[in-house]
């Protein structure tokens, strides 16, 4: 009888490596957004996110308030918001102010459903979700901002005398 070719157990081997290798990123993936030391954490403009830091975590603090918000919650949950394009960091301390962990945020965006109209060198930008409707932007023109922001505000400030 002839020996068995080892071409199939060098085609497994392949495939193994190769599921090692599209698994060990994303995974890595996940404990990063957990709040390992380093990790890089993204949120849109207006958007949350919620994070664990370690449960010994008992002060956050947000390198540029600007950019991002936290609220500590119990138990290491931070709720992260952000606030304006760009990217900061945030240190999670222990109630005798040893570093726990480091994350770096950045803060793009909003997804898809927003739609930006370019009229000349000014911009505005509708959300289409179904229907287009006004929603400002960072980065819009300052009229349309200014428009747009202040019949929302004086539309909020209706609600609230009723």
């Amino acid at each position: 009888m002839c020996p068995q070719p080892r071409r199939p157990r060098r085609h497994a081997l392949r495939g193994l490596a190769l599921l090692l290798a599209v698994w060990a990123p994303t995974s890595a993936v996940a404990r990063d957004e957990a709040g390992a030391a380093g990790a890089v954490v993204s949120v849109s403009v207006d958007n949350a996110k919620i994070i664990r830091l370690p449960e010994r975590t008992a002060t956050v603090v947000v390198g540029n308030p600007i950019i991002a918000d936290v609220s500590l919650q119990r138990n290491g949950i931070v709720v992260l918001t952000g606030k304006s394009f760009g990217s900061t960091n945030l240190i999670a301390l222990d109630g005798t102010g040893t570093m726990l962990a480091e994350s770096f945020i950045t803060v793009q965006a909003a997804g898809s459903s927003v739609v930006t109209v370019q009229r000349g060198l000014e911009r505005e930008s509708y959300s289409c979700t179904p229907a287009c409707q006004p929603a400002v932007q960072l980065g819009d023109a300052q009229r349309y901002f200014n428009e747009v922001s202040g019949q929302a505000g004086q539309r909020n400030t209706m609600a609230q005398q009723r």
